[in-house]
């Protein structure tokens, strides 16, 4: 078969099954999940085929490798929804943002905290971004002392995971929920 562009040959993925498995013995473990010891291949193949299930290798680095006999189908559609369950436990930590002025009302600051903690409350991360304008820039100890209020209110549930710096005309801090 001619294969375009010189790709490579396709790999199988997952273990070897049945045939594949070219070594001379394997350490045996049978359908009912008896230890049979070390047998040679063609008598493992020969069980297998009897019990009509296949032999899948389990630990090829092993010294004979361990080869189990059971169903390979049902053993990938196990192994899948396992994957796909892990998949759906996973959570992914994302980055929030929450713009500020020096200047902030207290209403808006309260409702910006609000939103901070609903963050928090969902696993996520949060980066504070303080913009300066003008001359705002002169009194760059009122964003210090801004950010150094937010970092006091979300203590108990919060760590500062990177501190107050000034990148340009904006100040940014991180801050991660405490597990």
């Amino acid at each position: 078969m001619r294969r375009p562009f010189r790709a490579p040959p396709p790999t199988k993925e997952g273990p070897r099954t049945n045939q594949e498995i070219r070594v001379r013995e394997v350490q045996l473990i049978d359908h009912e999940g008896a230890n049979r010891g070390v047998v040679l291949t063609e008598e493992a193949m020969e069980i297998a085929t009897e019990a009509g299930l296949d032999l899948v290798e389990i630990q090829p680095h092993a010294n004979p490798p361990v080869c189990k006999i059971l169903d390979y189908g049902r053993y990938k559609y196990q192994a899948q929804k396992k994957a796909a369950e892990t998949r759906k436990k996973q959570k992914v930590v994302e980055i929030k943002e929450i713009k500020m002025r020096p200047n902030i009302d207290t209403h808006d600051y309260e409702v910006k905290m609000k939103s901070m903690l609903r963050f928090f409350g969902e696993g996520d991360k949060v980066k504070v971004t303080l913009r300066f304008r003008g001359r705002e820039m002169a009194h760059q100890d009122l964003g210090m002392n801004l950010l150094n209020k937010v970092r006091e209110e979300t203590a108990e549930i919060a760590k500062v995971e990177a501190s107050p710096k000034l990148e340009g005309r904006q100040m940014v801090m991180i801050l991660a929920p405490i597990k």
